[in-house]
């Protein structure tokens, strides 16, 4: 029997992801000692990113979703684009 494949629990708490595959997560820096730090990077640090793509792949690995490609799906997406307004 082959190896059952089990995906990495604590990344996939920590990631979403996004429609075109992209990971999302939340900064770091936010659970104390916030009192020095300025109200722009409070608001900064309080709202999600998208994680780079250089780490995306590696965790998109430990997730088990490693057939997702964001930048084959934003190619396609302009594609579809340059089509449309070509059609007008």
């Amino acid at each position: 029997m082959g190896y059952k494949f089990k995906p990495n629990k604590g990344v996939a708490k920590r990631v979403r992801v996004t429609k075109s595959g992209k990971l999302k997560h939340s900064h770091e820096l936010n659970s104390h000692l916030r009192s020095s730090r300025s109200p722009a990077k409070k608001r900064h640090l309080g709202r999600p990113s998208v994680l780079d793509e250089t780490q995306a792949k590696r965790l998109r690995g430990l997730l088990g979703i490693s057939g997702s490609r964001p930048n084959r799906a934003a190619h396609r997406k302009a594609l579809a684009q340059k089509a449309a307004a070509e059609a007008k």
